[in-house]
């Protein structure tokens, strides 16, 4: 069981990669906000012991997408245009806020790999264990989703 000083350690490292993968899992602020706090309460309660950090961050990301998948099959939950959550963030130059909107237009199948590959820095193996999905099957999607954010950048290149 972790001690106090343990999981406020874990909390300050990895609330922000929390959130990112519930917000790019569901594309809802909202949302993200409350499987973040659900993810960190079941980490408060967890009673097995970790073997490093990495074996936590892996976990967080786990239970994090299992909570998303949760809430996405409630039939109360409508899916909410992540718009307003963008309009919220600064961009460092016009093609940050072109990258931002073309990776979350992608299938949820393409978004995540990619968000957990570029943003987290996950090799495929890890990233097919964390999903739980053939390490093929994340290669494919990997590939898949760069070619549809290189057509749309194409896309939103070629209208400017």
């Amino acid at each position: 069981m972790l001690t106090n000083e343990q999981f406020t350690s874990y909390a300050q490292r990895y609330i922000d990669t929390v959130y990112r993968v519930a917000f790019n899992y569901i594309k809802s602020a909202a949302d993200a906000d409350d499987v973040t706090q659900n993810v960190f309460l079941k980490l408060l309660q967890e009673r097995k012991d970790f073997e490093s950090d990495a074996h936590v961050k892996n976990w967080l990301i786990r239970v994090t997408i299992n909570e998303c998948k949760n809430l996405v099959r409630a039939r109360w939950w409508r899916h909410e245009s992540y718009e307003d959550y963008a309009a919220a963030l600064t961009f460092d130059s016009p093609a940050h806020s072109e990258l931002f909107y073309a990776v979350m237009a992608l299938p949820k199948k393409y978004r995540v790999p990619i968000y957990l590959h570029y943003y987290e820095e996950y090799s495929t193996q890890e990233i097919a264990d964390i999903l739980m999905v053939p390490k093929n099957t994340v290669c494919t999607q990997l590939k898949r989703g760069r070619e549809l954010l290189k057509k749309a950048l194409q896309e939103v290149e070629e209208y400017v």
